[in-house]
């Protein structure tokens, strides 16, 4: 597997998890604006990383959250979840 879909995806889990643990607080701390900043931040760099990983890759879910331009990409092998670092 190539360098460059596993730094994808190592991106993308730590982006992932930023805006759990942001949401997470957010929801105890609503008034907190740089935190709002900081997670409307990460969700528009997660967006883009995801963009860019299914581009190259194929689709990360599926159900509606991830069209499949040409031809239809859920079957190819591995799946982001069975790539092991």
């Amino acid at each position: 597997m190539d360098a460059q879909r596993k730094d994808l995806l190592r991106r993308l889990m730590a982006l992932e998890f930023t805006a759990i643990e942001l949401n997470l607080y957010l929801d105890t701390h609503p008034d907190d604006h740089k935190a709002l900043a900081d997670y409307n931040a990460i969700s528009m760099e997660l967006r883009a990383v995801k963009m860019e990983y299914e581009k190259l890759y194929g689709p990360l879910v599926h159900y509606g959250y991830s069209p499949s331009p040409g031809a239809w990409r859920w079957i190819d092998e591995p799946w982001p979840w069975e790539i092991m670092f």
